[in-house]
């Protein structure tokens, strides 16, 4: 390890974050090749073949995308988080699908400049859903490029900044984040009704009352995600921080970063996905 508990920056004291790595470690319970084989086409969709290249995913979460990067040809990965939960389920992940792998689990922060530092460069620098949830989120945004390679790539995804709905949500999940079990559970279930159940009168009167209930059947073959998992994760995400793709795009123009590919939640909710290159100086 790294670093120990106490010695992690962080902006957010523990007891005001969201437990992700606990729900994380439920869903490794229904990870079989079939949710690997999915993460796996997902990330080669980002990314493309990463034989011979080396990957740091910050902020592993269930490891899930570390092994497709693995699976993708990856030399080495190095795999840190800031939760002692998800650095444990990730390696449950090694130890299941990669025991031999070259494959490096840490538990580490992405607001701590002197432990980046200490991973040395790598060709790959991913992290997916991870950098708003630090409690300061431009700070971490900066530090993720400290391990970049000349001529290596950067992928982030960031939520997509609604305004005033960002806003709602923020409230709905610190309400999760300070209730007990029961206030949990009903931030969760307006979650799903949010976020599942908004088109279900229509689909009714369109003749199609169980849509939903098929798309949930397929949710996890084509993401390789559960669904109920997903629900969960956002309803608690906390700390919660937003941002507009241009805020992002600028942000990294301004430190030489160039933009090679953008896919956005179409000014929805969820994460806007960005691929930058950090040119190598001639």
């Amino acid at each position: 390890m790294a670093a120990s508990g106490t010695e992690l920056a962080v902006a957010t004291p523990p007891e005001a974050r969201f437990a992700f790595g606990k729900n994380w470690a439920e869903f490794l319970a229904h990870v079989g090749e079939r949710q690997v084989a999915a993460a796996t086409e997902s990330l080669r969709q980002k990314l493309g073949d990463l034989t011979g290249k080396t990957f740091l995913d910050i902020g592993s979460g269930s490891g899930l995308h570390s092994l497709a990067a693995l699976r993708l040809g990856a030399s080495r990965v190095h795999s840190f988080d800031y939760d002692s939960d998800s650095v444990a389920t990730t390696a449950e992940m090694r130890r299941r699908f990669a025991p031999q792998a070259a494959w490096t689990i840490e538990r580490g922060s992405a607001l701590d400049i002197g432990y980046l530092r200490s991973l040395g460069t790598f060709d790959v620098v991913y992290s997916w859903g991870v950098l708003h949830h630090t409690g300061d989120m431009w700070t971490a945004l900066g530090n993720a490029i400290i391990p970049l390679a000349p001529n290596g790539t950067l992928f982030i995804s960031i939520y997509n900044d609604q305004s005033y709905i960002s806003r709602r949500w923020k409230r709905l999940k610190a309400f999760h984040n300070k209730s007990g079990r029961a206030g949990k559970l009903l931030a969760e279930i307006a979650t799903l009704l949010i976020t599942w159940g908004k088109t279900i009168p229509v689909d009714i009167v369109t003749g199609k009352p169980f849509r939903k209930l098929e798309i949930w059947k397929q949710y996890a073959r084509e993401r390789g995600m559960s669904p109920w998992h997903d629900v969960v994760d956002w309803a608690g995400g906390y700390p919660f921080e937003v941002a507009k793709p241009e805020e992002i795009f600028h942000f990294y123009k301004n430190l030489g970063l160039t933009l090679e590919g953008l896919k956005t939640c179409g000014g929805g909710k969820g994460c806007n996905e960005f691929l930058f290159r950090r040119m190598a100086v001639r």
